[in-house]
């Protein structure tokens, strides 16, 4: 066991250094000279020469690359014309519009997107787990239909379409919500949750369809096993047996899949946070974009393939230890 996550922690590192190479060239060498976006439209050539020394951009293309690397484990130091500011590792430059950190940028606005991604991956497990083992328990008839053609749909339905939808009828309608604005969990916890519930809803309906079919699915597979007839051939009641036995053989996959799942999540909340106002880090990428803001852009792009990374390992190493045949091959 102690082998097989030694393997994939070593795979995780491989990963990770390919992901920074991938990256640093896209976005600081394909796209021409970042000396130009650092200073602006209205930079003159001597302006345009110090923000080039100040960037290290002078150097081989090899040099800058182990300089982004090394800022980020140790960090680095940075001219500021009269004197040198230090970046603290780990540290992916200074932001092209406010000369901020974009460590700090990023620490600002993770707690929003880490509120929405918990809560849709709680919710989504609810949704999901519940109704395919309400699937199971009523598998044959029409509520098994219903529950999985209603999953299909909210999985079919676009982000912007359910999120529009529900504000539309929860809050200006019915007026039941209030429309979202981001509180701080520390704040008020009972406001952050209203204003949480639907980015959180409109999120999860599209995840949920995949984890009732997988629940439903793996309960399948395992009622169809020798030993769960043999428990019915000793009276063993039905709720029983889906509850006790084959609940429990789906719990491996389903543990794999939420934990690689909520790392996909990390960077696939853009549209959401944009369209419910949420101060994360998916609206400041979109920002970033449009403003060509590479340091951040970099920055967040590393942390998305981090987290989607971190989170297979997490997926591999919770499904060997649920399952310990995966370890052996």
């Amino acid at each position: 066991m102690s082998l097989y996550f030694l393997r994939r922690a070593l795979g995780a590192v491989l990963v990770l250094l390919v992901i920074s190479v991938v990256v640093y060239a896209v976005f600081y060498v394909a796209p021409g000279d970042p000396a130009k976006l650092a200073c602006g439209p209205r930079c003159n050539p001597e302006q345009l020469r110090q923000v080039r020394e100040q960037l290290g951009l002078n150097d081989p293309v090899y040099v800058q690359y182990w300089h982004f690397l090394q800022g980020i484990f140790v960090g680095h130091d940075y001219s500021t014309g009269t004197g040198t500011m230090h970046c603290d590792a780990p540290c992916f430059g200074l932001s092209y519009q406010n000369d901020q950190q974009v460590t700090d940028l990023i620490v600002e606005r993770l707690p929003a997107t880490l509120s929405l991604a918990v809560g849709v991956m709680v919710l989504w497990l609810l949704l999901g787990v519940g109704t395919g083992l309400l699937a199971v328990v009523r598998r044959g008839g029409i509520l098994e239909r219903v529950l999985i053609w209603l999953s299909l749909a909210g999985t079919a339905t676009p982000v912007f379409v359910s999120g529009l939808a529900l504000m539309m009828l929860f809050c200006a309608y019915l007026e039941w919500l209030p429309f979202p604005s981001y509180v701080p969990l520390t704040d008020d916890p009972e406001q952050w949750a209203w204003n949480m519930l639907l980015p959180w809803v409109t999120l999860a309906l599209l995840e949920v369809s995949k984890y009732v079919r997988m629940t439903r699915s793996s309960m399948l597979e395992t009622l169809a096993e020798d030993h769960v007839r043999t428990f019915r051939a000793y009276g063993l009641s039905e709720r029983a047996i889906v509850g006790r036995h084959a609940l429990r053989g789906a719990v491996a996959p389903l543990i794999a899949m939420s934990a690689v799942d909520f790392g996909s999540l990390l960077g696939g909340t853009m549209l959401t946070e944009t369209m419910f106002g949420l101060p994360g880090v998916g609206q400041m990428l979109v920002r970033s974009v449009q403003t060509v803001d590479l340091p951040v852009v970099v920055a967040v792009v590393m942390l998305i393939g981090a987290a989607v990374v971190v989170a297979n390992i997490i997926g591999d190493m919770l499904y060997a230890l649920a399952d310990r045949r995966v370890a052996l091959r």
